[in-house]
C-alpha cells in the first residue's frame, strides 16, 4: 500500500499521550488495527495510569490527528528495570512512511532517559516484515519461543487458525548490537547454502531435521514472506508453515541454538537486501510489539525467501 502523500513523515511528531481525544484516538485505533471483536483491547485508564508509573504511552501525530501509537509498561526482569513493549500500531493510510520505526526510536530515547537500558516484547515469528524491523532494522533478538501466549482464541482475526505462538525479543538499547543496527552499519546474515543446513526444508511432510550443536555451527529456518496471503489461499499450507517453524525453533532453542540474524534473498544469488531495502519493514502487533500485528501489510515477495539464522549461543557471527 503506497501511504497518502499528504502524510509526508516530516510533517508527524512523536509525543506522548496527552488528552481525552489522544486517549480516545488510541482506543479507536487499536479497534481498527485488532478488530471490535478483540479481547485485550487496553482502555484510556490504563494507558493513563500506565504514564503515572514510568510506562509509556506516545503517539505519531500530523496535527491531532493520530497516525500511530506505541505502549509499553514498567516492569523488573531477570534482575533489571525492564520495559514491555505490549502494543504499537500504524493507521492503514500512514503504512509506509516508517512510523513505526519511529515510534520504537522516541520510545528508545525516553527510556535511556529514565535509565532503562532493556525492552521485551512479542511477535509472530512467522511475519517475516516484522521479523526484518526487529532483528534488521531495530537489533532486537528472539530469545523465547512461547506457544500460544495470549490463547488460541482473542477475538483478532489477525490471530485466526494459526493461534499465537510467539517469539520474546530483547532489544538491549544502550548495546553496540543495536547502536550498529540503527545506523545501518550490522553485517547481513548469510543464506544457507544448502538444504540440510535448513531445518525445515521439508514443508510438504512437515519433517523437521534434528539439530546437532556438535556439527553444526549455524542452521536457518525459513518462514514466507507472506504468511496472510497464504492464510487466505491455502490454510492448511499456513498450517504447516507454523508446525514446521515451531518444532523448528523449540527443538534448536532446546540444544543451545539461539537466534542472530535475519537472511533475505535468494540462496546462491548475491543480491541480499539489507533491512532497508524490503517493503513493510517499518510497521507491527501493530508493527513490532504484539498481540497481533498490523503496521505494514507489505509482503516484499518480490525480494526473495527469509531465513532466520541461529548459531549457538554466544556465538554471534
Amino acid at each position: 500500500m503506497t501511504a497518502d502523500p499528504g502524510l509526508a513523515a516530516p510533517a508527524v511528531s512523536i509525543r506522548d499521550l496527552e488528552s481525552d481525544r489522544d486517549y480516545q484516538q488510541c482506543l479507536s485505533l487499536q479497534r481498527s488495527t485488532w478488530g471490535d471483536d478483540f479481547h485485550d483491547l487496553v482502555p484510556p485508564a490504563v494507558l493513563k495510569v500506565s504514564q503515572k508509573v514510568s510506562g509509556l504511552a506516545a503517539g505519531a501525530f500530523r496535527g491531532e490527528q493520530m497516525l500511530g501509537f506505541v505502549f509499553s509498561l514498567a516492569g523488573y526482569r531477570d534482575g533489571r528495570v525492564a520495559h514491555w513493549s505490549h502494543m504499537l500500531a500504524v493507521n492503514r493510510e500512514a503504512r509506509g512512511l516508517g512510523l513505526g520505526k519511529r515510534l520504537k526510536f522516541f520510545q528508545r530515547d525516553v527510556l535511556l532517559g529514565l535509565g532503562v537500558e532493556v525492552i521485551y516484547w512479542s511477535y509472530d515469528p512467522l511475519v517475516a516484515r516484522n521479523a526484518n524491523l526487529n532483528i534488521n532494522g531495530l537489533g532486537a533478538a528472539p530469545r523465547e519461543y512461547v506457544r500460544d501466549m495470549y490463547g488460541g482464541d482473542t477475538g483478532s482475526e489477525l490471530h485466526s487458525a494459526l493461534g499465537t505462538d510467539r517469539f520474546v525479543a530483547v532489544w538491549e538499547i544502550a548495546s553496540p548490537r543495536v547502536e550498529a543496527a540503527i545506523d545501518g552499519a550490522r553485517d547481513r546474515a548469510p543464506l544457507p547454502e544448502s538444504p540440510e543446513q535448513l531445518l525445515n526444508a521439508d514443508l510438504e511432510t512437515g519433517t523437521v531435521r534434528e539439530p546437532q550443536q556438535a556439527d553444526r555451527e549455524a542452521l536457518w529456518v525459513e518462514v514466507p514472506a507472506n504468511i496472510e496471503a497464504i492464510k487466505r489461499s491455502d490454510l492448511e499450507e499456513a498450517r504447516r508453515w507454523r508446525a514446521s517453524t515451531r518444532a523448528s525453533f523449540e527443538g534448536a532453542f532446546a540444544r543451545g541454538y539461539r537466534v542472530v540474524g535475519l537472511a533475505i534473498g535468494v540462496p546462491g544469488s548475491a543480491d541480499v537486501p539489507g533491512a532497508a531495502d524490503v517493503p513493510g519493514a517499518a510497521d507491527d502487533p501493530g508493527a513490532a510489539d504484539d498481540p497481533g500485528s498490523a503496521a505494514d501489510p507489505g509482503s516484499a515477495a518480490d525480494r526473495g525467501r527469509y531465513f532466520y539464522y541461529l548459531r549457538p549461543e554466544g556465538q554471534e557471527s
